[in-house]
C-alpha cells in the first residue's frame, strides 16, 4: 500500500481564531493516526489571516505531543527565514521529545511576501543563493559530535531527523537529488513542472548516508462528500481563498458557497483552474478515480493529501473518505 500522509496549514475558518484552528488541527491529527495516514506535516507561512501555522515548530509540539505514533513534520520549514543552528535545535529537541517521529521539511521560499519576509530577515541580501550551503549546514548539525567541534546543536547532534527538500520546480528537485535527501514537490498548488522535476530527481539521485534511493512525494488536494456537489461545495472554500490571495487581499477561510459564477472573472478562473489542476474532488468513486490517475502519472512512492474546508465535520470526512480510497487502493491487485 502506498504511504499517504496530510498537509495541514492550520487554516483559520471566517468567525473562528487560532486557538480553535490549532485544537481542529490537533483533533485531525488524532483522527489521521486512526485512520493510517503516516505523517502529519505543518506549513510556514507569514503575514496571513487564514493560516496559523507561522511558528511551524511550536505546532508541531502540540501535535505530537497530542499524538502516539503517527510521524509529525515540517512540510515545511523556509530555511531562508531562520539560521540553519536555530532549526537544528528546535528540531533536535522535538526529536528528543518524541524519538521516531519527526520529520524535517525545508523550503527556500519566503512562505509570504517581500515585506514580511524583509522583517522576518531583516535583509534579503543572498537568501536564495545561500540555500544549498545553508541545508548543507543544517546536516552537519545532525551528525555526531566531533572532537573540538566549536559548534553543535543541543540537542540536535547524532539525532535521527529525516531531511526532505520541497520545492515546486526544478531546483529543489536536483539539490535533493544531489545531496541523496527525500524529495516532496507541491503539485495542489504548482502542478507545472510536477513531471519534469520527478524525472530529475530520480535520473540524477546520488546514494546518501541518509538514503539509498530516491524517495518521491507529491501533494494532492482531495475534496471528498458523499455527493460531487457537496464536494464542488466544500473545494469552493479553496477557490475563493486563492482568489484572495492572488488580489492581494488574503483573509481567513471562507465558508463555501454553491456557485463561483459571480465571485470571479473568467481570468482568474482559469488561473485557479490551472493552480489546483492536482485535486480529485467528488464522490468517494471520482476521488479513487483521480488518485489512481495521479499514481499512474508520477509514479509517486507517497502523496500528500490537503483540504481546506470550512467545516471542522466536512473536513474530517473528507480525509477519512481519502484513507479509505488509498487502503482500497492497495488492497486491489495490480492488474
Amino acid at each position: 500500500m502506498i504511504p499517504y500522509s496530510v498537509l495541514d496549514l492550520a487554516p483559520v475558518p471566517e468567525g473562528a481564531d487560532a486557538a480553535q484552528a490549532f485544537r481542529n488541527s490537533l483533533d485531525l491529527a488524532r483522527h489521521a493516526e486512526r485512520w493510517g495516514y503516516t505523517r502529519f506535516w505543518l506549513a510556514e507561512h507569514h503575514n496571513m489571516p487564514g493560516v496559523a501555522s507561522a511558528a511551524t515548530a511550536v505546532v508541531i509540539a502540540h501535535v505530537a505531543g497530542g499524538t502516539s505514533r503517527i510521524r509529525v513534520g515540517a512540510g515545511g520549514v523556509m530555511l531562508p527565514n531562520h539560521a540553519p543552528l536555530v532549526i537544528a535545535e528546535q528540531f533536535g529537541t522535538l526529536a528528543s521529545l518524541h524519538p521516531g517521529r519527526i520529520d524535517l521539511g525545508l523550503g527556500r521560499a519566503p512562505g509570504t511576501d517581500q515585506r514580511t519576509a524583509r522583517a522576518l530577515r531583516r535583509t534579503l541580501d543572498g537568501s536564495d543563493d545561500a540555500f544549498p550551503a545553508d541545508v548543507a549546514e543544517l546536516l552537519g548539525y545532525f551528525q555526531p559530535e566531533q572532537p573540538g567541534q566549536p559548534v553543535r546543536a543541543v540537542p540536535g547532534a547524532g539525532l535521527d531527523v529525516p531531511v526532505w527538500l520541497l520545492g515546486s520546480s526544478l531546483y529543489s528537485a536536483d539539490l535533493a537529488a544531489r545531496l541523496g535527501l527525500r524529495f516532496a514537490f507541491a503539485s495542489h498548488f504548482a502542478p507545472d513542472h510536477l513531471l519534469d522535476a520527478l524525472e530529475l530527481y530520480r535520473s540524477r539521485f546520488q546514494p546518501s548516508a541518509c538514503l539509498a534511493r530516491p524517495y518521491a512525494m507529491v501533494g494532492l488536494n482531495v475534496f471528498a462528500a458523499d455527493s460531487d456537489t457537496g464536494a464542488r461545495r466544500l473545494f469552493s472554500s479553496l477557490q475563493q481563498q486563492f482568489i484572495a490571495l492572488r488580489r492581494g487581499r488574503p483573509g481567513k477561510l471562507p465558508p463555501p458557497v454553491d456557485g463561483m459564477e459571480d465571485l470571479w472573472s473568467p481570468q482568474e478562473r482559469a488561473g485557479v483552474s490551472h493552480a489546483l489542476a492536482c485535486s480529485a474532488v467528488g464522490t468517494p468513486e471520482r476521488v479513487r478515480d483521480g488518485i489512481e490517475s495521479f499514481l499512474a502519472l508520477t509514479k509517486a512512492d507517497e502523496v500528500m493529501v490537503t483540504a481546506q474546508i470550512f467545516d471542522h465535520a466536512a473536513r474530517l470526512r473528507s480525509f477519512e473518505i481519502a484513507a479509505q480510497v488509498f487502503q482500497d487502493i492497495g488492497r486491489t491487485p495490480a492488474a
